[in-house]
């Protein structure tokens, strides 16, 4: 069986590059061999890039004004370690005074931490404030010679009480104490990047070296997650072994040919090593966050080798040559598998519109990846089918390649494109539309749950961050909110401007989801009331310049909370977690304080802190997510109506990829997956795969009805045995494979394989049932389609 003699400009066009890949295929194969060998050997230098400042919106405003302030007050890129003492009595005995100074000192010269930006009850940029008949003294809280005597722990108990740490350094019970310290993105020693592994290990050393009988250790922080996250790498690359396993042992099953089997996998691993190799030239690397694309890619590879394997065979088993089955395998499906490729760099290239750097990395990224695929799938591989040696098995012989038992099976299938069946396909979508619509609507952007939504609930850092939110006051999630001043040389002892952050600090406290506050405001208060003997009557701001002055130490530029003559005061709001629905809480009722605020030369911006960051993060994503899918429903419409030159046809292939769409933010809801960066790869690669079996399969049924004049159910069964088959084995064994993630130690990447297994399979089934109805009611294959 041969393809017709080509029409069209297109046709012809197709047809002689057909030719001339068989005709230059040598050239082509040791081309194909150099460039693996050359990219093969680069991808060895392929690294781990992760970096803080990636994650950040930056032309966000918040983030404006969150670099703008980050290197003098403490920033979102902070590593809180508590001791906690589980003898008997409190943390004022020697042996806890002495590992925390030890760890102490352990964290301050960590390569990359900000030394001024270290507190802990050994540093002296943390103090205590007390009224004597001599006026104000101010201390730091452990003397340089302190001595663990009982008169030297007393004294440090006094001074641990009057300076107002008790819930940020110091445990609510006194049963714990807290090294906290803020990371640069560049190490100052070095001037080198931030090596977020080394520090991660560092910090796990301390934990070994003084975890004890008595002594417990939590660790929390970004660069933590990132750590543990590293570590799990042999993890997500053990499951990648397994899902590529799986792939290969149903993929020689499927087509009983270990040879076909074999380079069908090797093809789609070429675009994975050639962008691996092509990264480390470009200066990228690999963000652990988004350590599952390359996966992606071969998924994605998979599925078109598999059709290009599938095309090849089903023209071998009509007599031709193997040069001449890839010659026409090309022709067939230069289109559709092109214009599918096509998609899926499409798909991965929108969600560049969401201003963040490691979403444009990725994007690039993948796009690069399913870009090579164009050319690893429509040339490389028709060049290796063309060297094959290929037996065709003797059941497999008859005309159409089908036993009686498949001519059945499809010819029943066909019966979804009649008029009754299709009915009943619209009333089961149009349930499964309306279900999963109501779902989606709880689908939430950003985070959802305390802690590191990456990893297990039960794993060693959330147990950790758990432990620090029951025990102290603050935690992990902050916002931070700058107040500007202009014009007053000393803001702090302006009464307007201190009774503006007080009236915040007072707001804020009364607002869900805020565990504490801390400003200066708070801490003047402390020392108005130190200054009447303790009374907390007295805890009051005083109205005039001479008074305030009398505090003045507690607006001393090492406590973090303001700047030299209090031209910037820092504000910091604790959070019960950084869930979207908390940060967007708390940020409105923020914005409405600062609407609400006309203090004169005074200006609240925000947000900073690790609170901060994520909120811009969400805030960014939302909108870019109505652009995003416009944008992607979009080209993805265009581009099929230029194709098939029918509108009829973009509903066939729009509507299913819709519905899955819906479907599986549905499913991200009921799972408690939020929509956030990590996820937006998947959501991608969704829209991609549910195009590749529209495109694939409306190709095959329009060519069926225009050149053979065939009726749509025979357009659609010949469609379904041609590349159904290859279709649906695909969809279930790639499902399979990625299934087998759900069982992985890291959260994310079994959320990621729950997602892919479920777009993997109703992908298919849409364009299976949906595909032939609508065409079916649109009236394909009855009349010819307006173009």
């Amino acid at each position: 069986m041969t393809l017709p003699t080509p029409v069209s400009w297109l046709d012809r066009l197709i047809a002689r590059m057909a030719r001339s890949l068989i005709a230059w295929r040598r050239a082509i194969a040791v081309l194909a061999v150099l460039v693996t060998a050359l990219l093969g050997a680069s991808a060895l230098r392929t690294h781990l890039d992760p970096g803080f400042n990636k994650l950040i919106p930056l032309r966000h405003s918040y983030m404006q004004a969150f670099l703008q302030h980050a290197a003098q007050f403490s920033g979102a890129n902070r590593i809180m370690v508590s001791v906690q003492w589980k003898g008997q009595g409190d943390i004022y005995n020697a042996e806890f005074l002495k590992v925390l100074r030890e760890i102490t000192d352990e964290v301050f010269f960590i390569p990359g931490v900000n030394r001024g930006q270290v507190f802990s009850l050994f540093t002296p940029n943390v103090r205590y404030v007390e009224v004597t008949e001599n006026g104000f003294v101010g201390e730091v809280l452990i003397p340089s010679r302190f001595t663990a005597d009982a008169q030297g722990l007393a004294q440090v108990r006094s001074n641990v009480a009057r300076s107002g740490q008790i819930g940020r350094l110091v445990s609510k019970d006194q049963h714990a104490a807290m090294v906290r310290a803020d990371l640069l993105e560049v190490n100052p020693a070095t001037g080198a990047k931030l090596d977020y592994a080394e520090v991660a290990h560092k910090l796990e050393a301390i934990r070994a070296k003084h975890q004890g009988k008595d002594i417990e250790i939590h660790i929390v922080g970004f660069t933590k997650v990132l750590g543990d996250v590293m570590d799990g790498l042999f993890n997500v690359i053990l499951f990648f072994v397994v899902a590529f396993a799986i792939t290969a042992l149903l993929l020689l099953l499927y087509s009983r040919s270990l040879s076909l089997t074999v380079l069908a996998l090797l093809v789609a691993l070429l675009p994975v090593v050639w962008l691996l190799g092509l990264l480390p030239l470009i200066g990228y690397g690999i963000d652990p966050m988004s350590i599952l694309v390359p996966f992606l890619i071969f998924s994605i590879g998979v599925s078109h080798a598999v059709q290009m394997t599938n095309a090849w065979k089903y023209e071998m088993r009509t007599g031709n040559t193997a040069p001449q089955a890839a010659e026409l395998a090309f022709r067939r499906l230069a289109i559709p598998g092109t214009l599918a490729l096509l998609m899926n760099a499409l798909g991965f290239m929108v969600i560049m519109l969401i201003d963040i750097p490691i979403v444009h990395e990725l994007g690039v990224t993948a796009c690069m990846g399913v870009s090579l695929m164009i050319f690893t799938n429509k040339v490389i591989l028709p060049v290796a089918l063309s060297y094959l040696r290929y037996k065709v098995p003797a059941d497999e012989k008859a005309p159409d390649g089908m036993d009686a038992r498949s001519r059945a099976r499809w010819w029943a299938v066909s019966a979804l494109a009649e008029p009754k069946p299709a009915l009943v396909t619209f009333a089961i979508s149009l349930v499964l539309l309306a279900g999963g619509t109501m779902l989606s609507r709880h689908l939430l952007t950003g985070d959802i749950g305390s802690g590191a939504p990456e990893l297990r609930v039960d794993s060693h850092y959330n147990r950790d961050n758990e432990a620090i939110i029951s025990q102290y006051a603050i935690g992990m999630d902050v916002l931070s909110v700058y107040l500007e001043t202009q014009g007053l040389d000393e803001a702090c002892l302006n009464w307007n401007v201190m009774n503006a952050v007080e009236r915040f600090d007072v707001a804020m406290r009364g607002v869900d989801g805020v565990r504490s506050v801390v400003t200066v405001a708070g801490l003047a208060k402390l020392a108005t009331a130190g200054n009447n003997e303790g009374n907390p009557r007295w805890a009051a701001l005083q109205r005039t310049e001479a008074a305030l002055r009398t505090g003045a130490k507690s607006a001393s530029p090492d406590l973090g909370l303001n700047s030299e003559g209090c031209k910037t005061i820092h504000l910091q709001l604790f959070l019960k977690d950084h869930e979207g629905a908390t940060l967007a809480h708390v940020v409105n009722e923020v914005r409405q304080f600062i609407s609400a605020d006309n203090t004169p030369n005074v200006t609240f911006r925000l947000a900073g802190g690790n609170a901060g960051v994520a909120a811009a993060t969400n805030e960014a994503v939302e909108k870019a997510e109505i652009e995003m899918l416009g944008a992607i429903f979009g080209a993805i419409s265009l581009l099929c109506w230029l194709t098939f030159r029918s509108w009829r046809a973009v509903l066939c292939i729009i509507v299913p990829l819709t519905l899955v769409s819906i479907l599986c933010n549905a499913l991200m809801a009921l799972l408690g997956i939020g929509l956030k960066v990590a996820t937006l790869p998947v959501i991608a690669l969704g829209v991609g795969v549910g195009v590749d079996y529209g495109i694939y399969l409306f190709e095959r049924i329009q060519h069926e009805i225009d050149d053979r004049g065939s009726s749509l159910r025979e357009a659609f069964y010949e469609a379904m045995h041609q590349r159904g088959t290859a279709a649906v084995f695909t969809a279930i064994t790639m499902s399979i494979g990625v299934g087998t993630w759900a069982f992985s130690a890291l959260k994310f990447q079994a959320d990621m394989g729950i997602l892919l297994a479920f777009l993997f399979l109703v992908n298919v089934l849409g364009a299976i049932f949906l595909l032939p109805a609508l065409a079916c009611w649109l009236g394909i294959g009855t009349q010819k389609t307006a173009s």
